[in-house]
């Protein structure tokens, strides 16, 4: 067996699950031994389960096709033959709090996908080149939970990926007030084109509980861990007030965005500061790490799913139309993928960087 660290996908057989599976395929430091899913899936090879569901563009990885899944009810037999899981069942809210919390209390870390624990107040919630030190609050958690090593960490909703990184590269000049459009790919609810034929051509202006998470959970990663509450106390501003908007795209989430500032920005300064921002991740070189994680695309007509949402292999962020407003001081349209930096690839990211900071290790 490698040195890697044993890696178990909770919800293994679903669309995030199978982008998990194939983002791990051939990772340096992680290897998927462990897949759980529902009881109907339990006990058959993970090829079998999946059957002709697979969603993903690039064949079944070899390694995992003949994995047996187990039930992901029975976390003491899961958790002991893994270091730690990510997390993508789907069940209710309140079933996802308690079966990330139990497999925690069995001492193995989960990195969620789900928005369960998003507003847990000693959960950290993070996109890893902007709120890193958030993982600090899991001292507190642990403290809670009466855990050594176990912790939830989990990634925000896919939606704020093509707007709020890029709100934070330009932090010094005190944005305030912000409008979002967002137009969002089917495969953010788990579907292709063939799963739901109705969206073909069409658009639907409702996507459920999106536009709160939008306008909320960029507040959360800006805020700060109060060592007295021992949580993360969000922050206050800037105001957002957010539209989303479901679209004929498969993957790849745009934003429109009008933004107030404080201080006066120059079109040179919001674009260096663009080009000069990046994080922890790109210090650490972490391996899913973008090199450069904001580009911006100078030709009106960018950036384009069909030509940028695979940037930095998904893990990036497009930004483009920058350009002064009538009514706000700035307007902008950001792109990212929504399965890879919005879903997976982003929870991959915060376990590499756990990883780094010594919170995940061997059992």
């Amino acid at each position: 067996m490698s040195e890697k660290l044993k890696v178990g996908i909770l919800g293994g057989t679903g669309m995030v699950g199978q982008r998990f599976i194939s983002l791990l395929e051939n990772h340096p430091w992680f290897e998927v031994t462990t897949i759980a899913a529902s009881p109907r899936s339990a006990g058959k090879t993970y090829e079998e389960a999946v059957g002709d569901r697979w969603k993903m563009d690039t064949p079944m990885p070899e390694a995992v096709k003949k994995i047996v899944v187990m039930n992901v009810n029975e976390v003491e037999k899961v958790a002991s033959e893994v270091d730690f899981v990510f997390s993508a069942v789907d069940m209710t809210k309140e079933e996802i709090k308690k079966i990330e919390e139990a497999y925690a209390k069995t001492e193995t870390p989960v990195v969620s996908n789900n928005s369960a624990h998003r507003w847990t107040p000693d959960v950290p919630m993070v996109i890893p080149e902007v709120n890193p030190e958030h993982m600090e609050v899991i001292k507190y958690q642990k403290e809670r939970l009466g855990t050594k090593r176990g912790f939830v960490a989990v990634k925000p909703n896919c939606s704020i990926q093509s707007y709020a990184p890029v709100l934070t590269a330009w932090k010094e000049f005190e944005p305030y007030e912000v409008v979002v459009t967002t137009y969002q790919a089917i495969s953010g609810a788990g579907k292709t084109f063939k799963d739901w034929p109705e969206m073909v051509g069409n658009i639907i202006p409702y996507i459920g509980g999106e536009e709160e998470k939008s306008e909320k959970e960029p507040l959360r990663i800006w805020g700060h861990v109060d060592d007295a509450k021992k949580e993360i106390v969000p922050a206050e501003s800037p105001v957002i007030t957010c539209q989303c908007i479901r679209v004929p795209v498969l993957n790849g989430h745009t934003a429109a965005v009008f933004v107030k500032f404080k201080k006066n920005p120059t079109k040179e300064q919001l674009l260096d500061a663009l080009k000069n921002f990046s994080g922890v991740p790109q210090e650490l070189e972490l391996p899913s790490a973008p090199k450069q994680f904001i580009q911006y695309l100078a030709e009106d007509n960018r950036p384009q799913v069909s030509e940028d949402v695979n940037y930095e292999n998904g893990m990036g962020v497009s930004v483009g139309r920058l350009r002064e407003d009538t009514v706000y001081d700035w307007k902008f349209v950001g792109l990212s993928h929504n399965t890879v930096r919005g879903a997976a690839g982003g929870a991959v990211l915060c376990a590499e960087l756990l990883k780094a900071q010594g919170y995940i290790t061997k059992k």
